[in-house]
């Protein structure tokens, strides 16, 4: 065996420890060259008061070693915890979640047979952002952030994934027709660098029917690329009619550093049962062996894993009688691939990986050329309880000399002027003013007129500047406008 490679290991939460445990012992007697570094995250560490759920000392394990293999973990709901799943990712670069999405029939229950498809998600933006805010008393707002160089990060890597893996079609999915500008900015950017592979088919689905056709018929796809928070979701749904989410891995990639887990969560109901399925983190750990450039130990482990479900032992999560032979729990499981190590399946495809490197270069951002950018006015959110006539009222006396009142919304949709008196309305609202004939707008006439609402006792929360790009509006209609 070559010079061992150092990896940062976290046995996580639920059945994390588990499943980390068997996943080790088969890595360790297929001879996977590891110099293993273990850390404590999650649950454990939230619990000591540290919000992020990882220490200090932690990070300093993943900057030496830049792999990371992790076991799942729970995160806290509510309060002020934030995802750790989402903090790694975001904090090493994590750019693109791949998730190879394969049915295994006959020997596990599926409706799709022919299923072979890869998830590759936008890893690091999105909703996934995690920037919300309490805009009153009535309304929460979450914040929504696509970028031009994430998406060419993510959509570049796609392409290249499937050009490396001999891949023929790349499907992009998003919500354009709804969120113009965002969604509307991960399609265009997505055509454009499209026009760089032409020897790879490529197509646009809605987001909501994309989906709905990957359940229905998941053999029409290939490669599906998303942004962050369609991605979670559809690669749930991908894995999920396989014929089970706990046999589904996946890899995290970032320009010099990779994790590599399990789809599926810590699942606390099962833990400590011995019946977990240790397949989705060992198919992770596959992955990562692939990363490393231990191809070989990877071909030995994935095809023992793939002779063990042939030969029908299951753990219960897949058993089904008439197919399966022997019911097992985790322990007997693992002992079952260590027994197969050098074996390959017969009917199922044997894997054979190559002994290569750290996974896919992308070549340096396109340049774009700089846009002329011009203030045109601003929206401003206030507290309100009343109608939007009598809002209107109040505000309009407060106005400057080159701003306007041009519209009243309230959860996107215009109410002024001219407004559906059904229009349902809560208690926060959105007011944009204009400069009066389309004039630019400075901010001191920004700051007057937040002056003159406050000396008007007007409870405004934010205020969002509006500018025109090159003379194209960088900001939406309302509903109705």
């Amino acid at each position: 065996m070559a010079q061992k490679t150092a990896i940062t290991i976290a046995r996580g939460d639920g059945i994390g420890p588990a499943i980390m445990e068997a996943t080790l012992k088969i890595l360790e007697a297929a001879g996977a060259g590891l110099n293993i570094d273990e850390i404590e995250i999650g649950e454990a560490v939230y619990k000591r008061g540290v919000p992020s759920g990882i220490e200090d000392s932690s990070w300093e394990s993943l900057d030496r070693t830049k792999v990371f293999l992790k076991a799942p973990i729970t995160t806290p709901q509510g309060g002020g915890f934030k995802s750790l799943n989402v903090t790694v990712r975001k904090t090493l670069g994590l750019f693109a979640n791949v998730r190879p999405c394969v049915s295994y029939h006959p020997f596990v229950e599926t409706g799709h047979p022919n299923m072979d498809l890869v998830i590759i998600r936008e890893n690091e933006e999105d909703l996934y952002g995690g920037i919300e805010y309490r805009q009153s008393q009535q309304v929460m707002a979450s914040l929504k952030l696509i970028s031009r160089p994430g998406t060419e990060r993510i959509v570049r890597y796609a392409f290249e994934y499937a050009r490396a893996n001999g891949r023929q079609k790349v499907t992009c999915m998003s919500k354009d027709n709804i969120m113009k500008m965002a969604d509307g900015l991960f399609h265009k950017v997505f055509d454009e660098i499209g026009q760089e592979y032409k020897d790879i088919e490529q197509d646009h689905m809605i987001i909501d029917i994309g989906t709905a056709k990957v359940a229905a018929n998941p053999g029409m796809f290939d490669v599906v690329v998303l942004p962050n928070l369609y991605g979670d979701i559809v690669s749930d749904v991908a894995a999920e009619i396989t014929g089970s989410v706990g046999l589904g891995g996946s890899s995290n990639i970032g320009a010099d550093f990779g994790m590599f887990e399990a789809v599926h969560g810590s699942a606390p109901d099962i833990a400590g049962q011995g019946i977990a399925n240790p397949s989705g983190l060992l198919l992770g750990s596959v992955m990562m062996l692939v990363h490393i450039g231990q191809g070989d130990v990877a071909t030995k482990i994935h095809n023992a894993w793939k002779k063990t479900i042939e030969d029908g032992i299951h753990t219960g999560d897949i058993y089904r009688e008439g197919m399966s032979k022997v019911k097992v729990g985790t322990d007997d499981f693992t002992s079952a691939v260590i027994e197969r190590l050098g074996e390959v399946p017969e009917t199922l495809s044997q894997e054979n990986y190559s002994a290569g490197g750290k996974g896919i270069t992308l070549p340096p951002l396109k340049t774009i050329p700089d846009e002329k950018k011009e203030r045109v006015g601003v929206d401003i959110g206030l507290n309100f309880h009343g109608s939007p006539d009598a809002l209107a009222a109040q505000v309009l006396p407060c106005l400057t000399e080159n701003l306007e009142l041009h519209i009243i919304s309230n959860r996107g949709v215009k109410v002024w002027p001219d407004g559906n008196p059904q229009t349902f309305c809560t208690d926060n609202w959105r007011l944009r003013f204009m400069g009066k004939g389309g004039e630019p707008v400075k901010t001191s006439e920004v700051v007057e007129l937040l002056s003159r609402l406050n000396r008007a006792d007007m409870n405004f929360t934010n205020a969002l500047m509006l500018h025109e790009f090159d003379g194209q509006p960088g900001f939406t209609k309302a509903q109705g406008e």
